[in-house]
């Protein structure tokens, strides 16, 4: 298996409480999830300052959910299309399985929230947003690298796992598979799993094109990072968690969603491929909470032929937004809408105190137009549902982008047109989320168990 995000976690459970004869290898170039720290996050470095030989936020044991805020979200409404695959009460099934695992190993003692609340939908609709179903199952960052850790330890009874190894490339033949590494070591295997999630995407295209399996990309998220005092939001909150809100722009018709609500959070940077981009957590322990909630405003991007290049497109927008501000740009709402850029001084007089150290600038000059006309127009909207979205000292952090990986064309089984290559988790681009990359590692796991035997 190449990759130990949420995927090959939970393939390596299943494996291991199954009891499979199968002899596996999990190799990942991130460390063991107790080393996996941020220098941003411990105070030692203002800006990233790329980690080599990879971000420790998004590589290593657990992937890029492990340093997140630990939510899982259990619905078919969104976070991927694993029910195309395996039909929507199979998903579901496996997405509880998982959520029923992760509680055993957490004792219990966290939330599920939900969104069937009547009343909320009734309010977002009435001014035109669109709450979507779903089961929110919040852990916290720090309360999931206990779980994490835990079943890191479970799962190294059975699986060997290489850390701080890069895979380079993958040879096929009829005799199974050759891996080979970065520091010039081979693996050979009967049965390839690649579980590179989002990290990964660019190498599990490269191994798809070599191998002449189709690949589909067309879509990508780009948006800002919200920041606001957590009072503005506290009456959806603690009611559902996180709220995914959908809005469908009266200028353009675009769709501008809500994506990662983080109550009572902070801002972090995070990257991906050599680009820094935000994201958000969240925290568990009431110490480590924040006055502020923050949650990202993402505008959807679908592309027609003949461009291909939608990744591309996001990455050169976030690297323009690295470009002008040495990381991170951050800028007041109100200095957006006056159509002047933030500075210190201005943000010296900002009541909403940012918890992420950014540069202050103009995100006009990064967002392209229509993206950012649709965020504004967004911003109006929730300021409906919950007033003081639109205050001035609203923080926007840019740019957020949310890149969707090539997807790869796999069966229900999740193999490829390569007999024993199979695919999972984000890399496969099936999945966006941590339920549903889990439950398709769970899924794959009990296949290969059933061909190889127990012991």
């Amino acid at each position: 298996m190449v990759g130990a995000g949420a995927s090959g976690v939970f393939a390596s459970y299943e494996f291991t409480k199954l009891g499979t004869s199968a002899k596996i290898l999990m190799i990942d170039m991130g460390k063991r999830v107790e080393k996996r720290n941020c220098p941003i996050k411990e105070g030692k470095v203002d800006k990233c300052i790329f980690c080599k030989p990879c971000c420790h936020i998004m590589c290593g044991f657990g992937g890029a959910g492990a340093l997140s805020d630990g939510k899982y979200n259990i619905t078919n409404n969104f976070g991927g299309d694993l029910h195309k695959y395996l039909g929507k009460e199979k998903a579901t099934e496996l997405m509880e399985y998982v959520d029923k695992v992760l509680c055993e190993f957490d004792n219990n003692e966290s939330k599920l929230y939900t969104t069937a609340s009547g009343a909320l939908k009734t309010m977002a609709l009435r001014n035109n947003l669109h709450l979507l179903d779903a089961q929110v199952r919040h852990f916290g960052t720090d309360r999931n690298l206990k779980i994490l850790q835990k079943m890191q330890d479970y799962i190294e009874k059975k699986v060997e796992i290489l850390y701080n190894t890069k895979v380079v490339d993958v040879e096929t033949s009829d005799d199974g598979f050759k891996v080979m590494t970065e520091d010039n070591e081979e693996y050979f295997c009967k049965d390839l799993i690649l579980s590179a999630g989002r990290s990964g995407s660019a190498w599990v295209s490269e191994i798809c094109k070599k191998n002449d399996i189709n690949l589909k990309s067309n879509k990508v998220d780009i948006g800002v990072r919200v920041e606001l005092p957590c009072e503005i939001f506290k009456h959806i909150t603690d009611e559902v968690y996180e709220s995914k809100i959908v809005y469908q722009t009266d200028k353009y018709n675009d769709l501008v969603r809500t994506f990662c609500m983080n109550p009572y959070g902070e801002v972090v940077a995070e990257n991906t491929n050599g680009v820094v981009t935000v994201n958000g957590h969240a925290y568990a322990a009431k110490e480590k909470q924040t006055e502020n909630t923050n949650f990202a405003l993402l505008v959807s991007n679908t592309f027609t032929e003949p461009f291909k290049n939608s990744n591309e497109y996001g990455e050169i927008i976030a690297r323009l937004s690295n470009m002008l501000g040495g990381g991170i740009l951050l800028q007041r709402f109100g200095d957006l809408i006056k159509g002047r850029r933030s500075n210190e001084r201005r943000m010296l007089k900002c009541f909403t105190r940012p918890t992420l150290k950014a540069t202050p600038g103009d995100l006009s000059l990064v967002i392209p137009k229509r993206q950012l006309d649709s965020i504004i127009e967004m911003i109006y909207a929730l300021d409906k549902i919950a007033p003081g979205t639109a205050n001035e000292d609203t923080l926007l952090y840019g740019v957020e982008v949310k890149f969707y990986n090539s997807v790869v064309e796999v069966d229900e089984n999740a193999e490829t047109k390569v007999k024993g290559l199979y695919c999972i988790g984000d890399g496969s681009g099936v999945t966006h989320s941590l339920s549903q990359a889990s439950a398709s590692g769970v899924h794959l796991a009990r296949i290969l168990t059933e061909k190889y035997g127990k012991k």
